[in-house]
């Protein structure tokens, strides 16, 4: 745990979302938190409102004189770079400098520590456990990887008797955690520029369920054991009679000591349902009774970016942060459940040129099962490009006539041309600020 006392905490790349719920934590115990990031956004501004103050120079002149003190101490994301100026003089000077997992690590020590952790579903599974604890009551210190909708904050605090986290697979930063409960939602293969081999990331999957010091939940069908959630299998945790509502679905849930009929939860996708599961078993499974959860699920709030679903004209539009072959089929799905009969279209952003490298085929599948579809550039983020991975080779792939590549500002146009009815904005990049462009004349539903 951090000190009590008030100490100076910088943090290089504060905009990212693990990076600015940390930054929120150390500036509500009092210390004096200043940042950098690359680019200005609704989330340092948000900081910056709190009182935090922002640079977007990444020069050591950019830095006050405060700042340049040795007892800073030094929080980065691995977005960062080793040749960064500023985390270069720190190195330099010897300031105290940890990577965001590690500081994360550091807050949870001796705490009892509830972590999400898969490859798709922990940022909601998250959320929704975090929404659990706060409508019944309980104290909790939650650091989010997204936005509820209509809040401007990912950390959550009524406490500190638990502590919620998502334990993050990227750079293999959620084996600096030994969480007393944990749910592993999904072990898909991902981040080969880290693991190399798929076998090598699951393989960082059971590693991180060995450092569990209580109880692990899982969902059912992974390579790993412990108490299981799914839907229609034999588990501890089961949806069975799942039937759609208008608001999203209605289902029995069977626990390991009892049967509750009638559960209604209020989100889209199956896969939300599973979602919902593991967070119910890691509430319950951490004392509080499935009978004060499931009231709850009625009025969760969502995500941002998560099947979040809008009325445009004559039109439904759907935007979600899926960016890995599995997560767009688990959106596909959901749209055939809830619009059978409308035509769809599907405007992709696909995320860093690795992945696009190391599931180029996965993605000309699933996208090619969308009646039309338009893609954008790939978002690069931290990455440099790669030869012969870009957008255009990723059309040629899909096996589908209606299929374009085109430039973000021409996307209205698509919308206002398509003879789609259902339009869904998929990717990890920056394809949710189109939606911002668009937000006058959107209605949520």
């Amino acid at each position: 745990m951090i000190k009590k006392s008030s100490e100076i905490y910088y943090f290089i790349g504060i905009g990212g979302v693990g990076m600015s719920s940390l930054a929120r934590f150390c500036f509500s115990n009092g210390h004096q938190v200043y940042g950098y990031d690359k680019v200005y956004s609704e989330t340092t501004k948000n900081l910056t409102d709190l009182g935090i103050i922002i640079t977007y120079d990444s020069s050591i002149l950019a830095l006050s004189k405060k700042l340049l003190s040795k007892e800073v101490k030094i929080i980065y994301t691995s977005a960062i770079k080793s040749n960064h100026p500023q985390l270069k003089f720190y190195h330099k000077q010897g300031n105290q400098i940890l990577k965001r997992a590690e500081f994360l690590s550091k807050i949870c020590e001796n705490k009892k520590t509830l972590a999400i952790a898969g490859t798709h579903g922990k940022t909601t599974t998250t959320s929704i456990l975090t929404h659990i604890f706060s409508k019944t009551n309980q104290s909790f210190t939650s650091f989010m990887g997204g936005f509820f909708r209509n809040e401007s904050s990912n950390f959550v605090k009524t406490g500190l008797d638990n502590f919620i986290v998502e334990a993050d697979e990227y750079d293999r930063s959620f084996l600096k955690l030994n969480p007393t409960i944990a749910c592993i939602t999904s072990v898909d293969p991902d981040h080969l520029d880290i693991y190399d081999t798929k076998e090598a990331f699951i393989e960082a999957f059971k590693k991180f369920s060995k450092q569990v010091d209580d109880k692990l939940i899982v969902a059912f069908g992974l390579p790993i054991s412990g108490i299981t959630y799914g839907i229609d299998v034999k588990a501890d945790y089961v949806a069975r009679n799942l039937t759609l509502t208008e608001r999203g679905y209605r289902f029995d849930l069977i626990s390991p000591n009892q049967i509750f009929e009638g559960v209604n939860f209020n989100q889209l996708g199956r896969h939300n349902v599973l979602n919902v599961l593991g967070a119910i078993a890691v509430a319950n499974q951490s004392g509080i009774d499935i009978k004060k959860i499931l009231p709850t699920l009625e009025n969760f709030p969502g995500i941002k970016r998560r099947m979040n679903v809008y009325s445009w004209r004559n039109s439904i539009i759907i935007d979600d942060y899926a960016h890995h072959p599995k997560e767009i089929e688990s959106v596909l799905n959901t749209i055939r459940s809830f619009y059978p009969n409308k035509k769809n279209c599907v405007i992709f952003q696909p995320h860093l040129f690795s992945r696009t490298k190391d599931f180029m085929k996965e993605f000309c599948s699933v996208l090619g099962h969308f009646d039309e579809i338009v893609l954008l550039d790939i978002f690069p983020a931290r990455e440099e490009a790669i030869e012969n991975v870009n957008a255009y080779n990723l059309l040629e792939g899909i096996k589908n006539d209606q299929k374009k590549l085109i430039e973000k500002k021409e996307i209205k146009s698509v919308l206002e041309s398509s003879e789609a009815e259902v339009f869904t904005f998929l990717g990890a990049g920056d394809i949710g600020e189109e939606i911002t462009k668009l937000k006058s004349e959107l209605i949520i539903l």
